[in-house]
């Protein structure tokens, strides 16, 4: 099924960069607009929806992603997730948090200064071949490991961890499991009880066709007594649903990951934009989305010249999350070659010294041979 006109008018270039920015839907611009109709007249805001959008936000995340909705708190994006984590384990100086070489600049950000400052101790994994696997996180498990983040699929070469066999040793040892999720949620069929990790973030800008500054922090129920209550946004106080008579004596949290929520949650423009995204994404299906883009990748592989170009990916595609890397032989040609794209309106990422191609429903196989003839001049 043809779904481009789901999607704005490119201008005549080829977009195939949706681990950068996933754009936003057409309906999802009108949804946000009306949002804003909201706030220029503002007596029009129900009052339900301050609450009632998250919710339904939260009940889309669990269909989507195989889970309950009241282990979904609502963020800014992954960083905000990673910091809850961060933020309400009762560390031990002799604590080990486990971080991939290489890995997105967020999980260290989050958990070095940690390390910097004495309150726990972060550990590099190297790859003992070229990508990272599980077993290279297990095999560095210590009696003072307490997590391993790590990408669910790695943003500079799209490898994508066995989580199931991770999670799994993780239970064992007693070691909690953080999964970044940016790069793979919506993108690939993802059921987050079976993947047994205990916490999962993600952006909401890439795959979920949501805004900057839109993601989510899932907590599985029994790991949420992991983390120390802490402070939380008043709207997660039990009775702050009655604005006519908010709680003033007790200050109890709501049961579930609500209390994790960012501040003015219902952000109404932000949040009525990833609704309709994230129906939209319900409605076509998530494995729908991933044999689309299985097929453009799979037409992209099967046609690299490979006299000038070498996959930075798994070369098999279950190792693979929803895109390719690519590189040329001649490493100082990928950037050269990153311009010669942009300048045909081919639009690719380049990251950490590979091209990173990201296909999405409004691509096709034209698109694909776009590019593989610019690669091949």
């Amino acid at each position: 099924m043809d779904y481009r006109s789901e999607f704005g008018d490119f201008e005549g270039t080829t977009y195939l960069d949706c681990a950068g920015q996933g754009p936003l839907p057409l309906k999802s611009i009108r949804a946000s607009q009306a949002a804003l109709e909201w706030k220029k007249l503002p007596y029009r805001i129900p009052d339900e929806e301050y609450f009632g959008l998250p919710d339904r936000i939260r009940d889309l995340l669990a269909r989507l992603l195989h889970a309950n909705a009241d282990e979904f708190a609502i963020t800014s994006g992954a960083s905000s997730g990673m910091m809850v984590v961060a933020s309400s384990v009762d560390w031990k100086p002799e604590d080990e948090v486990l971080i991939g070489r290489g890995e997105f600049p967020a999980h260290f950000s989050t958990f070095a200064p940690l390390g910097d400052s004495g309150r726990l101790r972060v550990k590099i994994i190297s790859p003992r071949d070229r990508f990272l696997r599980a077993a290279d996180y297990i095999e560095q498990f210590a009696p003072k490991t307490r997590l391993v983040t790590a990408s669910l699929v790695r943003f500079d070469d799209g490898s994508l961890l066995d989580a199931k066999q991770l999670a799994e040793a993780c239970r064992k040892a007693g070691v909690m499991l953080l999964l970044d999720m940016s790069q793979c949620a919506c993108a690939i069929p993802i059921d987050l009880h079976a993947l047994g990790a205990d916490f999962a973030v993600s952006s909401g800008y890439k795959w979920l066709l949501s805004p900057y500054g839109t993601g989510f922090f899932w907590a599985r129920s029994e790991s949420m007594k992991k983390l120390r209550p802490g402070p939380f946004y008043w709207k997660a106080l039990e009775g702050a649903r009655n604005f006519h008579s908010l709680p003033m004596g007790k200050f109890a949290a709501v049961p579930g990951a609500s209390r994790w929520d960012a501040p003015e949650t219902a952000a109404f423009t932000n949040l009525a934009a990833m609704q309709a995204s994230l129906e939209l994404i319900e409605r076509i299906s998530i494995a729908e989305i991933a044999e689309h883009n299985r097929k453009l990748i799979a037409q992209l592989i099967e046609r690299l010249p490979r006299d000038a170009f070498v996959l930075a990916s798994p070369a098999a595609a279950e190792n693979r999350g929803s895109y390719v890397c690519v590189a040329a032989r001649k490493p100082e040609r990928t950037k050269e070659f990153h311009e010669r794209l942009r300048k045909a309106q081919v639009f690719v990422s380049l990251r950490e010294g590979s091209l990173r191609i990201s296909p999405y429903l409004y691509n096709t196989e034209r698109d694909i041979a776009k590019l593989i003839g610019i690669l091949s001049t």
